[in-house]
Protein backbone atom coordinates (compact mmCIF):
# COMPACT_ATOMS: atom_id res chain seq x y z
CA UNK A 1 0.00 0.00 0.00
CA UNK A 2 1.42 3.54 -0.86
CA UNK A 3 1.69 5.86 2.34
CA UNK A 4 -1.28 7.53 4.08
CA UNK A 5 -2.78 10.44 3.12
CA UNK A 6 -3.92 11.98 6.40
CA UNK A 7 -0.05 11.22 8.04
CA UNK A 8 1.57 12.69 4.59
CA UNK A 9 -0.50 16.47 4.35
CA UNK A 10 0.04 16.71 7.91
CA UNK A 11 3.63 16.37 8.01
CA UNK A 12 3.61 18.58 5.06
CA UNK A 13 2.36 21.16 7.24
CA UNK A 14 3.60 21.11 10.35
CA UNK A 15 7.65 20.65 8.13
CA UNK A 16 6.15 23.91 6.63
CA UNK A 17 6.20 25.50 9.96
CA UNK A 18 9.27 23.79 11.62
CA UNK A 19 11.87 25.51 11.71
CA UNK A 20 14.87 23.77 9.69
CA UNK A 21 14.73 21.24 6.28
CA UNK A 22 12.39 18.10 7.35
CA UNK A 23 12.89 14.98 5.65
CA UNK A 24 9.37 12.88 5.27
CA UNK A 25 9.96 9.06 3.54
CA UNK A 26 7.82 7.53 1.73
CA UNK A 27 4.62 10.42 1.38
CA UNK A 28 1.47 9.70 -0.47
CA UNK A 29 2.29 10.78 -4.05
CA UNK A 30 -1.13 11.81 -5.46
CA UNK A 31 -3.34 15.49 -6.59
CA UNK A 32 -3.85 15.90 -2.95
CA UNK A 33 -0.36 15.43 -1.44
CA UNK A 34 1.17 17.71 -4.37
CA UNK A 35 -1.90 20.20 -3.50
CA UNK A 36 -0.40 20.39 0.04
CA UNK A 37 2.99 20.70 -1.25
CA UNK A 38 2.08 23.45 -3.09
CA UNK A 39 -0.02 25.16 -1.11
CA UNK A 40 2.83 25.56 1.83
CA UNK A 41 4.65 26.12 -1.19
CA UNK A 42 3.25 29.38 -1.88
CA UNK A 43 3.38 30.56 1.60
CA UNK A 44 6.98 30.50 1.62
CA UNK A 45 8.12 27.18 2.56
CA UNK A 46 10.71 24.83 0.33
CA UNK A 47 9.75 21.85 -0.57
CA UNK A 48 11.56 19.70 -2.74
CA UNK A 49 9.13 16.73 -4.47
CA UNK A 50 11.27 15.95 -7.19
CA UNK A 51 11.44 12.14 -5.80
CA UNK A 52 9.07 10.11 -5.16
CA UNK A 53 10.58 8.34 -2.13
CA UNK A 54 11.72 11.32 -0.17
CA UNK A 55 10.53 14.77 0.51
CA UNK A 56 12.25 17.61 1.57
CA UNK A 57 11.20 20.70 3.08
CA UNK A 58 12.47 23.92 4.97
CA UNK A 59 10.28 25.39 7.02
CA UNK A 60 8.86 28.86 7.71
CA UNK A 61 9.82 28.88 11.71
CA UNK A 62 5.65 29.51 12.08
CA UNK A 63 5.75 32.58 9.69
CA UNK A 64 3.97 32.20 6.90
CA UNK A 65 3.51 34.53 4.02
CA UNK A 66 1.10 36.18 1.48
CA UNK A 67 1.72 34.64 -1.67
CA UNK A 68 1.47 36.76 -5.40
CA UNK A 69 -1.71 35.00 -6.00
CA UNK A 70 -4.47 32.65 -4.74
CA UNK A 71 -3.82 29.21 -3.83
CA UNK A 72 -5.85 26.38 -5.49
CA UNK A 73 -6.17 23.82 -3.51
CA UNK A 74 -7.80 21.97 -6.07
CA UNK A 75 -9.42 18.92 -4.54
CA UNK A 76 -7.86 18.16 -1.14
CA UNK A 77 -10.11 19.30 1.73
CA UNK A 78 -7.55 17.96 4.26
CA UNK A 79 -4.95 20.98 2.66
CA UNK A 80 -7.68 23.30 2.49
CA UNK A 81 -8.62 23.24 6.43
CA UNK A 82 -5.45 22.46 7.89
CA UNK A 83 -3.39 25.19 5.79
CA UNK A 84 -6.34 28.30 6.51
CA UNK A 85 -5.60 27.90 10.20
CA UNK A 86 -1.54 27.90 8.97
CA UNK A 87 -2.84 31.45 6.91
CA UNK A 88 -4.26 33.05 10.07
CA UNK A 89 -0.68 32.94 11.27
CA UNK A 90 0.58 35.91 8.84
CA UNK A 91 1.85 38.97 10.29
CA UNK A 92 -0.40 41.33 7.61
CA UNK A 93 -1.62 40.89 4.19
CA UNK A 94 -4.07 38.49 3.31
CA UNK A 95 -4.02 34.91 1.84
CA UNK A 96 -6.99 33.84 -0.67
CA UNK A 97 -8.12 30.54 -0.91
CA UNK A 98 -10.01 28.56 -3.68
CA UNK A 99 -10.65 24.95 -5.01
CA UNK A 100 -12.13 22.72 -7.77
CA UNK A 101 -15.97 22.63 -8.20
CA UNK A 102 -16.24 20.15 -5.45
CA UNK A 103 -14.27 22.31 -2.60
CA UNK A 104 -16.69 25.02 -3.43
CA UNK A 105 -19.58 23.11 -2.13
CA UNK A 106 -18.02 22.00 1.39
CA UNK A 107 -18.97 23.95 4.14
CA UNK A 108 -15.75 25.38 6.37
CA UNK A 109 -18.18 27.76 8.06
CA UNK A 110 -17.91 26.44 11.67
CA UNK A 111 -13.38 26.65 11.26
CA UNK A 112 -13.79 30.31 10.05
CA UNK A 113 -15.77 31.35 12.82
CA UNK A 114 -13.25 29.40 15.39
CA UNK A 115 -10.68 31.32 14.23
CA UNK A 116 -12.35 34.71 13.76
CA UNK A 117 -13.18 33.99 17.82
CA UNK A 118 -9.18 33.49 18.34
CA UNK A 119 -8.33 36.56 16.90
CA UNK A 120 -8.03 35.87 13.20
CA UNK A 121 -9.65 37.21 9.66
CA UNK A 122 -11.58 34.53 7.89
CA UNK A 123 -14.31 34.64 5.64
CA UNK A 124 -15.83 33.27 2.44
CA UNK A 125 -15.64 35.83 -0.86
CA UNK A 126 -19.08 34.54 -1.45
CA UNK A 127 -20.87 34.60 2.29
CA UNK A 128 -21.77 31.02 1.73
CA UNK A 129 -19.72 29.27 4.10
CA UNK A 130 -17.81 27.94 1.47
CA UNK A 131 -14.44 28.75 -0.87
CA UNK A 132 -13.11 30.84 -2.02
CA UNK A 133 -12.00 32.47 1.36
CA UNK A 134 -10.33 35.03 2.63
CA UNK A 135 -7.89 34.79 5.82
CA UNK A 136 -5.49 36.95 7.57
CA UNK A 137 -3.84 38.23 10.72
CA UNK A 138 -3.62 37.35 13.69
CA UNK A 139 -4.34 33.82 15.36
CA UNK A 140 -3.84 35.23 18.54
CA UNK A 141 -5.46 32.40 21.01
CA UNK A 142 -8.25 32.49 23.03
CA UNK A 143 -11.51 30.49 23.65
CA UNK A 144 -13.81 29.19 20.95
CA UNK A 145 -16.36 26.04 20.56
CA UNK A 146 -16.69 24.52 17.49
CA UNK A 147 -18.90 22.11 15.97
CA UNK A 148 -16.47 19.75 14.13
CA UNK A 149 -18.60 18.04 11.58
CA UNK A 150 -15.59 16.69 10.11
CA UNK A 151 -13.01 16.01 12.30
CA UNK A 152 -10.21 18.48 9.79
CA UNK A 153 -11.81 21.93 11.77
CA UNK A 154 -10.33 19.94 14.44
CA UNK A 155 -6.87 18.80 13.16
CA UNK A 156 -6.01 22.54 11.25
CA UNK A 157 -6.97 24.02 15.43
CA UNK A 158 -5.02 21.40 16.67
CA UNK A 159 -1.57 21.68 14.51
CA UNK A 160 -1.94 25.90 14.40
CA UNK A 161 -2.76 27.35 17.43
CA UNK A 162 0.50 25.96 19.55
CA UNK A 163 1.89 28.93 17.11
CA UNK A 164 -0.55 31.57 18.66
CA UNK A 165 0.60 34.04 20.64
CA UNK A 166 -1.21 33.30 23.78
CA UNK A 167 -2.76 29.93 25.01
CA UNK A 168 -6.13 28.56 23.10
CA UNK A 169 -8.75 26.58 24.96
CA UNK A 170 -11.53 24.47 22.48
CA UNK A 171 -14.46 22.89 23.60
CA UNK A 172 -15.45 20.92 20.94
CA UNK A 173 -19.80 20.55 20.73
CA UNK A 174 -19.72 17.86 18.15
CA UNK A 175 -16.88 15.65 16.71
CA UNK A 176 -16.93 13.07 13.83
CA UNK A 177 -14.20 10.77 12.62
CA UNK A 178 -12.54 10.58 16.08
CA UNK A 179 -9.55 8.69 14.65
CA UNK A 180 -8.04 11.49 12.65
CA UNK A 181 -7.60 13.29 15.48
CA UNK A 182 -5.81 10.87 17.17
CA UNK A 183 -3.71 10.93 14.61
CA UNK A 184 -2.74 14.84 14.70
CA UNK A 185 -2.34 14.46 17.98
CA UNK A 186 -0.11 11.74 17.64
CA UNK A 187 2.01 14.27 15.10
CA UNK A 188 1.77 17.10 18.47
CA UNK A 189 3.12 14.48 20.81
CA UNK A 190 6.04 13.45 18.31
CA UNK A 191 6.86 17.72 18.54
CA UNK A 192 6.63 17.60 21.94
CA UNK A 193 4.20 20.14 21.49
CA UNK A 194 2.34 21.14 24.97
CA UNK A 195 -1.37 21.01 25.74
CA UNK A 196 -4.45 19.89 28.07
CA UNK A 197 -7.05 18.04 27.11
CA UNK A 198 -10.74 16.17 28.27
CA UNK A 199 -11.23 13.30 25.73
CA UNK A 200 -11.49 14.80 22.58
CA UNK A 201 -14.08 17.46 23.65
CA UNK A 202 -12.28 20.14 25.38
CA UNK A 203 -8.33 21.36 24.90
CA UNK A 204 -5.77 23.87 25.92
CA UNK A 205 -3.35 24.27 23.94
CA UNK A 206 0.03 26.66 25.37
CA UNK A 207 0.54 29.23 22.43
CA UNK A 208 3.93 30.53 21.75
CA UNK A 209 5.04 27.32 20.99
CA UNK A 210 7.43 26.19 17.97
CA UNK A 211 8.16 23.21 15.45
CA UNK A 212 11.15 21.30 15.09
CA UNK A 213 12.33 19.91 12.25
CA UNK A 214 12.07 15.82 11.76
CA UNK A 215 13.01 12.65 9.83
CA UNK A 216 9.70 10.51 9.81
CA UNK A 217 8.66 7.79 7.33
CA UNK A 218 4.99 7.99 6.68
CA UNK A 219 2.97 4.66 7.34
CA UNK A 220 1.23 3.03 4.62
CA UNK A 221 -2.28 4.10 3.98
CA UNK A 222 -5.04 1.85 5.17
CA UNK A 223 -8.17 4.16 3.56
CA UNK A 224 -6.45 2.67 0.21
CA UNK A 225 -6.05 -0.49 1.84
CA UNK A 226 -10.03 -0.63 2.29
CA UNK A 227 -10.48 -1.56 -1.48
CA UNK A 228 -8.35 -4.18 -1.64
CA UNK A 229 -9.93 -6.08 1.68
CA UNK A 230 -13.33 -5.96 0.19
CA UNK A 231 -12.35 -7.10 -3.06
CA UNK A 232 -10.55 -10.29 -0.78
CA UNK A 233 -14.24 -10.39 1.13
CA UNK A 234 -15.90 -10.11 -2.07
CA UNK A 235 -14.54 -12.19 -4.81
CA UNK A 236 -13.39 -15.53 -5.67
CA UNK A 237 -9.59 -14.26 -4.47
CA UNK A 238 -6.96 -14.74 -1.69
CA UNK A 239 -5.48 -11.67 -1.30
CA UNK A 240 -2.71 -10.37 1.01
CA UNK A 241 -2.33 -6.46 1.87
CA UNK A 242 0.87 -5.53 3.16
CA UNK A 243 2.92 -2.86 4.38
CA UNK A 244 0.25 -1.92 7.07
CA UNK A 245 1.06 -0.98 10.40
CA UNK A 246 -1.92 -2.52 13.39
CA UNK A 247 -0.47 -0.10 15.89
CA UNK A 248 -0.85 3.25 13.74
CA UNK A 249 -4.09 5.38 14.76
CA UNK A 250 -5.82 5.51 11.04
CA UNK A 251 -8.91 4.97 11.87
CA UNK A 252 -9.75 2.96 8.32
CA UNK A 253 -8.00 -0.35 9.84
CA UNK A 254 -11.35 -1.03 11.73
CA UNK A 255 -12.31 -2.06 7.64
CA UNK A 256 -11.01 -5.57 8.69
CA UNK A 257 -12.67 -5.81 12.01
CA UNK A 258 -16.05 -4.67 9.70
CA UNK A 259 -15.31 -7.23 7.01
CA UNK A 260 -14.87 -10.17 9.47
CA UNK A 261 -17.79 -9.35 11.26
CA UNK A 262 -19.69 -9.88 8.30
CA UNK A 263 -18.04 -13.54 7.73
CA UNK A 264 -14.90 -12.30 5.55
CA UNK A 265 -12.04 -14.50 6.30
CA UNK A 266 -9.18 -12.23 8.01
CA UNK A 267 -5.66 -12.85 9.27
CA UNK A 268 -3.32 -10.88 10.54
CA UNK A 269 0.29 -11.78 10.33
CA UNK A 270 3.71 -10.75 10.03
CA UNK A 271 3.40 -10.69 6.24
CA UNK A 272 -0.23 -8.65 6.20
CA UNK A 273 -3.73 -8.81 6.27
CA UNK A 274 -4.58 -11.80 4.82
CA UNK A 275 -8.20 -11.79 3.53
CA UNK A 276 -10.46 -14.06 1.37
CA UNK A 277 -14.23 -14.17 1.28
CA UNK A 278 -16.35 -16.00 3.64
CA UNK A 279 -20.12 -16.93 4.07
CA UNK A 280 -21.24 -13.11 3.79
CA UNK A 281 -23.84 -11.74 6.36
CA UNK A 282 -25.70 -8.71 6.64
CA UNK A 283 -24.90 -6.70 9.92
CA UNK A 284 -25.02 -3.05 11.21
CA UNK A 285 -22.11 -1.00 11.08
CA UNK A 286 -21.44 2.33 12.64
CA UNK A 287 -19.09 4.05 10.26
CA UNK A 288 -18.88 7.05 11.96
CA UNK A 289 -15.32 6.48 12.62
CA UNK A 290 -14.67 5.80 9.43
CA UNK A 291 -17.08 7.52 6.57
CA UNK A 292 -14.16 6.85 3.91
CA UNK A 293 -14.74 3.15 3.85
CA UNK A 294 -18.97 3.63 3.12
CA UNK A 295 -18.71 3.77 -0.62
CA UNK A 296 -16.82 0.07 -0.55
CA UNK A 297 -18.61 -1.24 2.05
CA UNK A 298 -22.17 -0.52 0.64
CA UNK A 299 -20.89 -2.89 -2.39
CA UNK A 300 -19.82 -5.78 -0.05
CA UNK A 301 -23.03 -5.19 1.46
CA UNK A 302 -24.69 -6.09 -1.82
CA UNK A 303 -23.48 -9.63 -1.82
CA UNK A 304 -24.29 -10.45 2.40
CA UNK A 305 -27.00 -12.40 2.70
CA UNK A 306 -30.01 -10.06 4.41
CA UNK A 307 -29.70 -6.93 5.02
CA UNK A 308 -26.81 -4.37 5.94
CA UNK A 309 -26.81 -1.30 7.72
CA UNK A 310 -24.06 1.80 7.36
CA UNK A 311 -25.04 4.07 9.90
CA UNK A 312 -24.16 7.42 11.94
CA UNK A 313 -22.05 8.53 9.68
CA UNK A 314 -24.06 11.97 8.24
CA UNK A 315 -20.76 13.12 7.60
CA UNK A 316 -20.40 11.37 4.35
CA UNK A 317 -23.42 13.74 2.40
CA UNK A 318 -20.10 16.10 2.96
CA UNK A 319 -17.26 14.81 1.36
CA UNK A 320 -16.82 15.37 -2.95
CA UNK A 321 -20.13 14.20 -3.20
CA UNK A 322 -23.15 12.90 -1.62
CA UNK A 323 -21.28 9.98 -0.66
CA UNK A 324 -24.71 8.24 0.48
CA UNK A 325 -27.27 9.24 -2.19
CA UNK A 326 -24.25 8.81 -4.97
CA UNK A 327 -23.67 5.31 -3.75
CA UNK A 328 -27.36 4.78 -3.48
CA UNK A 329 -27.84 5.85 -7.08
CA UNK A 330 -24.93 4.32 -8.88
CA UNK A 331 -25.45 1.03 -7.39
CA UNK A 332 -29.28 0.89 -8.15
CA UNK A 333 -28.26 0.94 -11.95
CA UNK A 334 -26.38 -1.97 -11.67
CA UNK A 335 -28.94 -3.76 -9.80
CA UNK A 336 -28.46 -3.35 -5.99
CA UNK A 337 -31.32 -2.34 -3.78
CA UNK A 338 -30.86 0.29 -1.61
CA UNK A 339 -32.28 3.15 1.10
CA UNK A 340 -31.48 6.39 2.29
CA UNK A 341 -31.13 7.55 5.72
CA UNK A 342 -30.76 10.69 6.61
CA UNK A 343 -27.18 9.24 8.43
CA UNK A 344 -26.37 6.29 6.45
CA UNK A 345 -27.87 3.39 3.60
CA UNK A 346 -29.21 0.24 4.15
CA UNK A 347 -28.50 -2.19 1.86
CA UNK A 348 -30.54 -5.64 0.71
CA UNK A 349 -28.93 -8.68 -0.46
CA UNK A 350 -28.84 -8.51 -4.57
CA UNK A 351 -27.13 -9.93 -7.63
CA UNK A 352 -24.94 -7.14 -8.84
CA UNK A 353 -25.05 -6.98 -13.17
CA UNK A 354 -22.76 -4.81 -15.47
CA UNK A 355 -24.02 -1.51 -17.13
CA UNK A 356 -22.35 2.15 -17.22
CA UNK A 357 -22.05 3.96 -13.63
CA UNK A 358 -21.22 7.29 -13.35
CA UNK A 359 -18.30 8.50 -10.81
CA UNK A 360 -18.97 12.13 -10.07
CA UNK A 361 -15.69 12.79 -10.05
CA UNK A 362 -15.31 11.29 -6.35
CA UNK A 363 -12.02 8.95 -6.04
CA UNK A 364 -13.52 6.75 -3.27
CA UNK A 365 -17.09 6.58 -5.25
CA UNK A 366 -14.92 5.28 -8.50
CA UNK A 367 -13.20 2.80 -6.93
CA UNK A 368 -15.87 1.42 -4.67
CA UNK A 369 -17.77 0.61 -8.11
CA UNK A 370 -15.27 -0.89 -9.71
CA UNK A 371 -15.21 -3.64 -6.88
CA UNK A 372 -18.79 -4.07 -8.16
CA UNK A 373 -17.57 -5.11 -11.81
CA UNK A 374 -15.34 -7.88 -9.37
CA UNK A 375 -18.67 -10.18 -8.66
CA UNK A 376 -21.00 -9.54 -12.25
CA UNK A 377 -21.20 -11.39 -15.32
CA UNK A 378 -20.71 -8.30 -17.38
CA UNK A 379 -18.41 -5.04 -17.01
CA UNK A 380 -18.72 -2.35 -15.47
CA UNK A 381 -17.96 0.82 -16.97
CA UNK A 382 -16.92 3.71 -15.18
CA UNK A 383 -16.63 7.62 -15.89
CA UNK A 384 -14.81 10.39 -14.41
CA UNK A 385 -12.04 7.68 -13.24
CA UNK A 386 -9.35 10.26 -13.47
CA UNK A 387 -10.76 10.93 -10.24
CA UNK A 388 -8.78 8.56 -8.80
CA UNK A 389 -5.42 10.15 -9.17
CA UNK A 390 -6.74 12.43 -6.28
CA UNK A 391 -5.68 9.48 -3.62
CA UNK A 392 -4.06 6.86 -5.22
CA UNK A 393 -2.79 6.88 -8.46
CA UNK A 394 -1.27 3.46 -8.67
CA UNK A 395 -4.74 1.67 -8.14
CA UNK A 396 -5.58 0.03 -11.49
CA UNK A 397 -2.30 -1.36 -11.47
CA UNK A 398 -2.46 -2.68 -8.14
CA UNK A 399 -5.99 -3.94 -8.91
CA UNK A 400 -4.62 -5.73 -12.27
CA UNK A 401 -2.16 -7.54 -9.59
CA UNK A 402 -4.04 -9.11 -8.22
CA UNK A 403 -6.21 -10.68 -11.23
CA UNK A 404 -8.66 -7.67 -11.78
CA UNK A 405 -9.64 -7.60 -15.38
CA UNK A 406 -9.39 -3.48 -15.76
CA UNK A 407 -8.73 -0.99 -18.39
CA UNK A 408 -8.47 2.77 -18.65
CA UNK A 409 -9.29 4.95 -21.15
Amino acid sequence: MPGSKSHTIRAVAIASLAEGESTITAPMVSQDTRSAAACYRAMGAEIDTCRSDVWRVKGLAGRPLPPENVIDVENSGTTLRVAVGSAALVEKGLIVFTGDEQIRRRPIAPLLEALVRLGARAETARGNGCAPLVVGPRLTGGRTTLEAVTSQYLSSLLINCPLARDDTEITVTVLNEAPYVQITLDWLDAQGIAYERKGLTWFRIKGGQSYRAFERRIPADFSSATFFLCAGAMADADIVVSGLDMNDTQGDKAVADYLRSMGANIEVTDEGIHVSRGDLRGTEIDLNATPDALPAMAVVGCLARGTTRLVNVPQARLKETDRIQVMAAELGKLGARCEELPDGLVIHESKLHGGHVHGHGDHRVVMALSLAGLVGDEPVTIDTAEAVDVTFPEYADLMRSVGADLTTA
